[in-house]
């Protein structure tokens, strides 16, 4: 039978104290001056040293040489007090856990009203003080606030919060800490040594880690250790070996975490995986393991981060394991160490309370080794072939052109379509694309590029290849065939920012687009797409984010203009109302303005342009209109949208001698015309045809105008036939007309019942 260790090596006076010496100080100074307190509250956490510091504190007060700060250890007092002793009837030790109501703390102000049998002092310990109910701490509030001279009461807790307020107001209270690890490595190997145990390289700094801290749960840890090893053969010695300590204290043996680090910093995947699962073999918790990792990536940021000082951090560790973690952070490097240690922390949270952790744990190795592949395919290439890549870039650029200055007719058109796009940005300042990044001299002082003007466009439209995707820079002007060869893409982009936006976007398709302000017509099948496109949220809605997706693709912020879908599918846009190349529409000796009238139609329209550029989707009529071969002007872009969106959206009153397929007439409209003042129905009633507008004049009236005056027009009659397999409904006046009925009052339907 044996005494356990951290009795047998229980401090007994401050200078034993290891780690606290915050609190034994100020104790020793005040007991040096006689200017000892009345009561104590010693606070901290388990196993900190706070009982121990009780007794010696009462051991200092009642010595015969005392009040000293060392007490002799001679006398009876300090024999009592001492780890072999039974206890001073002076000292009187409370578990407050088990004595915490009012008739304790009775008992205790009626015991404190005696005076001590031998010593100088009665001095009252309560242990666990935060377990007092707020009576019992009512009860011994007189007596503490006003004690007799011979009564000194400490009083010990983990959680002084929960201490009554008058109570701690009324005591001197001295916080503990937890012992740092370089203290407590140092004390264990002492206690080691006069205990005549040997310990294995790393076992020591593994209990440490394991007590966290605490002395009591440390020598705990230790004495467990030491019980459960033996002497080798041939020795009388114990010896705690390594693979022991590591079996019991539940960590990861450092052989495996050196073949899992190794596997990850060379990102090994065939050798990473097969040491995860013989983690998980060996019934170790992956929790724990992953927390190892941690640990040991820790260790080699510092590594890589302090160098050959490192050993000075990173005490306990031997300094062949130190240089094998040096090989180890070079292999990782400092960038990629800190993004390893990131996703292995972020790791070791979504483990806490998880049901599969060995699943947490394989995929966040693949997590790191998908990183560890990324960082190997964006590695800087050496010096020599970074300055070898221009020149291999410029050989293209200057042999192209060649094939095209050999035809004479194509040389002399080549001013004359160097001319057009000048003159065409003299227009249209918007229009102009931004610079393209400059090209190799040798391309710009090469023979062929001077004679050769068509050369230039052609190197400037191989620059944005090989210019990085993300983020997007406008490179020249966006057209609408670049647009419509761009929207898959765009829908990839969008997947990946909202799937619901995806979704939606699926069933638009691009119908035209305007250069010079950005406006983007998309195809609805109906009004409610155009609605649910829209969204409710501002800024966060189906139409923001393919707003967000086009210009993370083309480097453009457009404005949209719906429109409804046409019959064959979204067609291409026409050579007229897109972005064309001005040759095409003038001949190459007229300037590029001349064949060209759009920009004067847009410039009165184009100077305000909002987020939503809102039409009405046209009716059938119209669409018939539309696909006549006489030219139509095109879609206005509206300025004021909300309003136009707030009328556009709101249903039409029906009204009668309108055919209505889909919807029925909305009950209770006030606005719909009386029964007497209604016109005949009349089929063959076909509305006047608007007159058209040209598009080389502006127009006399601004775009909101036009909008609105659109939307308050009265409602059309159209004769349509029914659809097949639909049916056709009439309105009042139809029955009137056909049947000869007259109006003469209006009754309420009852169904009729058995009784009526």
């Amino acid at each position: 039978m044996t005494t356990a260790l951290y009795r047998r090596y229980r401090p007994e006076t401050f200078g034993e104290m290891i780690g606290q010496s915050q609190v034994t100080d100020p104790l020793m100074t005040a007991l040096r001056g006689d200017r000892v307190g009345h009561a104590y509250l010693f606070s901290g956490p388990r196993g900190c040293g706070k009982t121990t510091s009780a007794r010696i504190l009462a051991r200092c007060l009642n010595c015969a040489e005392g009040p000293t700060d060392v007490p002799c250890g001679v006398c009876p007092s300090c024999v009592e007090l001492s780890r072999a002793g039974g206890g001073s009837l002076d000292v009187v030790e409370i578990d407050a856990a088990s004595h915490n109501g009012v008739d304790d703390a009775r008992d205790l102000r009626e015991r404190a009203t005696f005076a001590p049998s031998r010593d100088r002092y009665k001095i009252f310990i309560l242990d666990e003080a935060h377990m007092v109910t707020p009576q019992g701490f009512n009860a011994l509030l007189k007596l503490v606030e006003e004690p007799p001279e011979h009564v000194k009461f400490i009083f010990a807790t983990t959680e002084p919060e929960k201490v009554l307020g008058t109570i701690r107001s009324r005591t001197h209270h001295y916080p503990f800490r937890l012992v740092p690890p370089a203290a407590m490595l140092e004390y264990v190997a002492k206690l080691c040594a006069e205990e005549g145990v040997i310990v294995e390289q790393g076992v020591l700094p593994l209990v440490v880690r394991a007590g966290g801290g605490s002395p009591r749960d440390t020598l705990s840890l230790l004495d467990q250790l030491i019980a459960g090893s033996d002497a080798p053969a041939g020795s009388e010695t114990v010896t705690v070996g390594y693979a022991r300590a590591v079996s019991l204290l539940g960590y990861t043996h450092g052989a495996l975490l050196d073949e899992i680090v190794d596997a990850l910093a060379a990102g090994d995947a065939a050798a990473a995986f097969p040491a995860i699962d013989r983690v998980v073999q060996t019934g170790q918790d992956p929790r724990r393991f992953v927390d190892d990792l941690l640990e040991r990536l820790r260790d080699l940021i510092v590594i890589a981060a302090v160098g050959a000082g490192a050993s000075a951090v990173l005490r306990g560790i031997a300094e062949d394991d130190l240089e094998r973690m040096r090989t180890q952070a070079d292999m990782f490097g400092s960038a990629r160490l800190s993004r390893t240690a990131d996703v292995v922390s972020a790791a070791l949270d979504d483990m806490s309370g998880a049901t599969s952790p060995r699943l947490h744990l394989e995929l966040m190795v693949a997590r790191v080794l998908a990183g560890a592949t990324e960082a190997a395919a964006v590695a800087p290439a050496p010096a020599g072939e970074r300055a070898a890549a221009p020149v291999r870039q410029a050989a293209p650029t200057v042999s192209a052109p060649a094939p095209t200055v050999s035809t004479p007719a194509a040389a002399a058109s080549a001013p004359a379509a160097a001319s057009a796009p000048s003159g065409a940005g003299a227009q249209s300042p918007a229009a102009e694309p931004s610079p393209a990044p400059e090209q190799s001299p040798v391309a710009e002082r090469s023979p062929v590029a001077v004679q050769s003007p068509v050369a230039e466009p052609a190197s400037e439209t191989t620059a944005p290849e090989a210019a990085p995707a993300e983020p997007a820079a406008p490179q020249g002007p966006v057209t609408f065939e670049r647009v419509r060869a761009a929207w898959p893409a765009v829908l990839t982009r969008l997947e990946s920012i909202s799937r619901t936006s995806w979704l939606l976007a699926t069933a638009v398709q691009p119908l035209a687009y305007v250069t010079e302000t950005e406006v983007l017509t998309l195809g609805f099948t109906s009004q409610h797409d155009v609605a649910k496109f829209k969204g409710t949220t501002p800024g966060s809605g189906p139409s923001d984010h393919l707003r967000s997706a086009i210009e993370n693709e083309l480097g453009v912020r457009v404005k949209y203009l719906p429109a409804p879908m046409p019959a064959g599918g979204a067609p291409r846009q026409p050579a007229s109302s897109g972005a064309s190349t001005p040759a095409d529409s003038a001949p190459a000796s007229e300037p590029a303005s001349a064949g060209s009238p759009r920009s004067q139609v847009r410039g009165a329209s184009a100077s305000s342009v909002t987020e939503w550029a809102v039409a009405p989707i046209p009716t059938a009529h119209e669409e018939q209109v539309r696909d006549a071969p006489a030219p139509s002007a095109p879609l206005a872009v509206d300025e004021e949208p909300e309003e136009v969106e707030a009328a556009a959206s709101a249903p039409v009153p029906p009204a009668d001698g309108v055919v209505d397929r889909d919807e029925p007439p909305l009950p209770g409209d006030e606005d719909a015309p009386a029964y007497d003042d209604e016109p005949p129905y009349d089929p063959s009633y076909e509305p006047p045809a608007e007159p058209s507008v040209s598009r080389h004049s502006p127009p006399e009236r601004s775009a909101p105008q036009t909008q609105r005056t659109a939307v308050a027009a009265p409602p059309v009659v159209i004769e349509r036939s029914p659809s097949v397999g639909g049916v056709q409904r009439y309105g009042e006046a139809v029955i009137r007309q056909v049947l000869g009925a007259t109006f003469l009052r209006e009754e309420p339907y009852e169904p009729p019942t058995r009784f009526s």
